[in-house]
C-alpha cells in the first residue's frame, strides 16, 4: 500500500450558541425528557448513565424504529459540562438510517460569569460516500436549527411543536 491509498479525513460539524441560561439549566434541556421537550424534540428516552438510552422522537406517532434517534446511546458525561451520543440518521437517509450507522455527538457547555451559557455541539465519525456526504449536509442545517431553537427556548418559552419555529434563514 501506498500513501495514495490511505485517506484521511477529520471532519466534524461544530455549532456554538450562547444562551440566556445557567449551566445547569441547559444541562437539564438536554438530559432530561421534560427539558428536551422544551427545544429539541417532543419526545425523548433518557437514561443517565453510561450505556443508557438517548433517545429522541422527533415524530412520536411514526412506527418504531421511524420516530427519531432510537437505538442512540450516552456514551459519556460529566454533569453539568460535557455529554457524548451516539446519533443515528434521519429516514431522509434510508440507507445509513437502517444499516445501523452512526456518528457521535458531544455537547460542552460552559458556565459564563454573567449567567449565560456557550453551547457548543460537535458532531463527528464520519465516513465517506454519497449518504455520508448528504448527512453531513443535513446535519449541518439540523445542528444549526437545534441550537436555534435552544436560544430561542430560553429567551422566549418552549418550542410548540404542534407549529415548531424555524428561523427564516434555516426555512428550506
Amino acid at each position: 500500500m501506498n500513501e495514495s491509498d490511505v485517506k484521511v479525513t477529520m471532519r466534524e460539524i461544530c455549532r456554538t450558541v450562547v444562551v440566556q441560561a445557567t449551566g445547569p439549566e441547559v444541562w437539564d434541556a438536554f438530559t432530561t425528557p421534560e427539558g428536551i421537550q422544551t427545544f429539541f424534540a417532543p419526545a425523548a428516552h433518557v437514561e443517565m448513565k453510561p450505556g443508557g438510552a438517548y433517545e429522541l422522537y422527533f415524530d412520536p406517532d411514526a412506527p418504531e424504529g421511524e420516530r427519531g434517534s432510537e437505538g442512540c446511546l450516552l456514551r459519556e458525561f460529566e454533569a453539568p459540562r460535557f455529554l457524548t451520543f451516539s446519533w443515528s440518521f434521519p429516514p431522509a437517509i434510508p440507507r445509513l438510517r437502517h444499516s445501523g450507522a452512526r456518528a457521535l455527538v458531544s455537547v460542552h457547555i460552559q458556565d459564563l460569569s454573567d449567567g449565560t451559557s456557550r453551547v457548543v455541539i460537535t458532531h463527528t465519525g464520519w465516513q465517506a460516500g454519497p449518504d455520508w456526504e448528504e448527512g453531513l449536509r443535513y446535519f449541518q442545517r439540523a445542528w444549526s436549527l437545534v441550537l436555534a431553537r435552544l436560544e430561542r427556548r430560553f429567551a422566549e418559552g418552549p418550542i410548540d411543536w404542534s407549529d415548531p419555529w424555524v428561523p427564516d434563514e434555516l426555512r428550506a
